[in-house]
C-alpha cells in the first residue's frame, strides 16, 4: 500500500498501483527476482513490450486502461479514438486549458504531474532514495565536477506513475545544454522497487542535461527510466531561448521519474511538502502549480 499527501484535498489517499500484484512478486519472491535479474531489467524485455506498444494493435489496451484509472480524457489533445496506439496514448500531449502555470516569474513551478519528495540542504554523498537507501549524485551522473556544484542545495524527485501525464516541462525561461546519456538496467521506479534495489537511481538508464535559468541559477534535470520505458526523449532546442513551462521531453510507456538539483541557497520549497517529504509521504502535484519560491536576492 503506498500512501501520498493531496495538497488540495490536505489529506492522504492510497495510490492504486498499474500492476500492484505483479511488483510485489516481482520484487518479492525469489522466482520473481531471478526473473527481474535475468529477464525483466534488461533492456531487450523493454524495447520488446515497448514495440508492441507502438503498434496498431495494442490500441486495445486503451479503454481498460481508461476505466480503471479514471483517465480525463477531457484534458488531452486527442480524442480516444484518435490514438494510434497505446503509447501514443500513453505520453499524450494535454490541451493549453489542462495545467495553467503560474503566473509569477519568481515561482517555482511543478515540472510534471506526479508525486514529489524534496530536501534541502543535501550531501552529495548520502541523497536519499526511500529510508534506509542512499545513493550519491556523482554516481548518478558520472561527473565530479558537475556534481559539486549542488552540494548542500535541494533535491527535488518527481516520481510519475504509469497513470500519470507523461511529459516533463522547464520551470523557467532560460538556455538548455544538450542532454547526456548513460545507458543501464530497467527496474521499476515504484516504491516497492526502491525499497528492494539498492541506488536503483544509479542503476537504471537515465540522462542529464543543465538548464541555466533565468530565476533559479543553474539546475540541473535528470530524468530515469524504468521497467517498459522504451525511450527518454527530449524534445527541446539544446542552446536556444527556453520559455518558462515548455516542453522538455516526455517518457515512453512505464513509471519513470525526473530529479531536479538546485544550488545552494537558491530556491525555497513549500513547507508542506517539505514537512510530508520529513514524515516520508511524497505529495501529489501537478505541472504549473507553484510548490516554491526563488530565494535569489535581487
Amino acid at each position: 500500500m503506498i500512501k501520498y499527501y493531496n495538497r488540495t484535498k490536505k489529506s492522504y489517499e492510497i495510490e492504486k498501483v498499474a500492476g500492484e500484484k505483479v511488483l510485489n512478486w516481482t520484487y518479492s519472491s525469489p522466482i520473481g527476482v531471478g526473473l527481474l535479474e535475468l529477464i525483466i531489467k534488461r533492456r531487450l524485455c523493454s524495447s520488446l513490450y515497448g514495440w508492441y506498444l507502438n503498434r496498431r494493435m495494442s490500441r486495445k489496451k486503451i479503454n481498460t486502461f481508461v476505466t480503471n484509472f479514471n483517465i480525463d480524457l477531457t484534458q488531452t489533445e486527442k480524442k480516444l479514438n484518435d490514438f494510434s496506439s497505446f503509447n501514443d496514448f500513453f505520453y499524450r500531449k494535454l490541451n493549453s486549458q489542462a495545467r495553467p502555470i503560474d503566473t509569477n516569474n519568481l515561482s517555482l513551478i511543478s515540472f510534471g504531474d506526479g508525486r514529489l519528495y524534496a530536501y534541502d540542504n543535501i550531501d552529495l554523498n548520502r541523497l536519499v532514495q526511500v529510508k534506509g537507501f542512499t545513493y550519491s549524485l556523482k554516481e548518478l551522473i558520472n561527473d565530479d565536477h558537475i556534481a559539486e556544484k549542488f552540494n548542500n542545495g535541494t533535491c527535488l524527485i518527481l516520481r510519475l506513475c504509469p497513470t500519470d501525464y507523461h511529459r516533463f516541462h522547464f520551470i523557467d525561461s532560460g538556455i538548455c545544454e544538450k542532454s547526456a546519456k548513460i545507458k543501464g538496467s530497467y527496474y521499476s521506479v515504484n516504491p516497492i522497487a526502491l525499497q528492494k534495489v539498492k541506488k536503483l537511481f544509479c542503476e537504471n538508464k537515465r540522462e542529464w542535461t543543465i538548464f541555466h535559468s533565468n530565476n533559479f541559477g543553474d539546475v540541473l534535470y535528470v530524468e530515469v527510466g524504468a521497467t517498459c520505458v522504451g525511450s527518454i526523449v527530449q524534445t527541446y532546442p539544446p542552446h536556444k531561448p527556453i520559455n518558462r513551462g515548455d516542453e522538455k521531453g516526455y517518457f515512453k510507456f512505464g513509471g519513470s521519474t525526473v530529479i531536479l538539483f538546485f544550488e545552494a541557497n537558491k530556491v525555497k520549497i513549500d513547507e508542506d511538502i517539505l514537512r510530508q517529504t520529513s514524515l516520508g509521504y511524497e505529495c501529489y502535484v501537478l505541472l504549473g502549480e507553484k510548490i516554491g519560491k526563488s530565494n535569489i536576492e535581487r
